[in-house]
Order: structure tokens, then sequence, then C-alpha cells
């Protein structure tokens, strides 16, 4: 019992820092089996710290029937990949690069390319 609180502690301790990875952007993983390849971000899990690419770290799942309308099989589906792993992708640049924010003379916060200077996706 004592280690389960130990953990739910360390697990509040934990600093959550927001990600400017969002979803819809060109990502290129870094590292892992999957280096090298470039995606689009389906879904990023800030909580967990992790993004689901499309086409990308695919696994396989088996599933039971559930009646006529989903019949049991082998289900592939793109499986979490941690977003340290990741890079966005910047296509003036072709190659993976770190996000800034600067702030706008309107007061907004735009990402920047910090290799460039371009501002990144379609906000």
């Amino acid at each position: 019992m004592p280690e389960q609180n130990i953990v739910r502690r360390i697990k509040k301790a934990v600093a959550r820092v927001k990600p400017r990875i969002k979803k819809n952007d060109m990502v290129m993983v870094v590292t892992g089996r999957e280096r090298g390849k470039t995606g689009k971000v389906m879904r990023v899990m800030a909580d967990d710290a992790r993004v689901i690419v499309e086409r990308l770290n695919v696994v396989k799942r088996h599933s039971k029937p559930r009646g006529p309308q989903s019949p049991g099989g082998i289900v592939e589906k793109e499986a979490p990949i941690p977003i340290s792993n990741v890079m966005f992708f910047c296509e003036r640049c072709n190659a993976p690069v770190r996000v800034g924010i600067k702030t706008a003379a309107d007061g907004a916060r735009i990402r920047i390319c910090r290799r460039c200077g371009e501002q990144l996706g379609n906000e």
C-alpha cells in the first residue's frame, strides 16, 4: 500500500510542459525504430507527453468479434510515440527543427522555426 502512495505523489510532482507540437503538424521521428520518417500528427496526448503520427509506429492488435458490425480479427493501428522522439519538420529548411515562440505586434503568440525564422503551421 505505501508504494502506491509514493507513485501517486511522484506523478503529481512531474512538471507538465505544454507541448509545442500540435495536431496536423508535420513531424520527423528523430530516434527509435521509425527514425528518419516523417508524418502528420493525428493526436497529441499532453498528459502522457506522447503523439500519434499518421502511418508511423504501426502495431497489430487482436480484436474480439462484437456482433455483425465489427467482426474480429487483427487490426493495424498507430501507437503513441514519446513527444521527445519527434521534432517539427520545417518545409522551408527541409529538416527537423526546434520551435520558438514570438509575440506579434498585436499580442498574438506565433510559432517560429529556430533555423530559418519562418512562421510555422497555419495559425
